[in-house]
């Protein structure tokens, strides 16, 4: 079953690379991507029931990727919300996990950890209403 993720990042590199790695090596399905904080929440509050996994970047065209969490507090408890960033210091990492990240990776050298994490407590089943 693909894992119904949303993406949160600006950088189109990043996320021309990013997809095809994730449908590969985790069967994702991305209904979603958004380049800024405003429409990261808005489609998160528009489709509460329609994911299973968003991965959401801290420096955005506009906004936070801090404020993107802070939308998505109240979401399902088999929904994850994961931070890939290139700033995951200690402080960074903290301040993700308050604000109800699941987990923080830095794009730079924890891709590998990253995509276990995908992979790992995988939901067995999702309606999607």
């Amino acid at each position: 079953m693909a894992l119904i993720t949303f993406l949160v990042e600006d950088n189109p590199t990043i996320r021309d690379n990013l997809i095809p790695a994730l449908e590969d090596m985790v069967n994702a399905s991305i209904v979603g991507v958004a380049e800024t904080e405003a429409d990261a929440a808005e489609w998160l509050a528009a489709h509460g029931d329609e994911w299973q996994l968003a991965i959401v970047d801290l420096f955005l065209k506009e906004g936070s990727g801090l404020g993107v969490l802070a939308s998505c507090r109240q979401r399902r408890p088999q929904q994850r919300v994961v931070v890939l960033t290139n700033y995951a210091t200690v402080d960074i990492r903290e301040r993700c996990l308050k604000l109800g990240a699941d987990a923080v990776f830095d794009k730079s050298n924890e891709l590998d950890a990253f995509l276990d994490f995908c992979n790992r407590d995988r939901p067995s089943s999702f309606a999607v209403l």
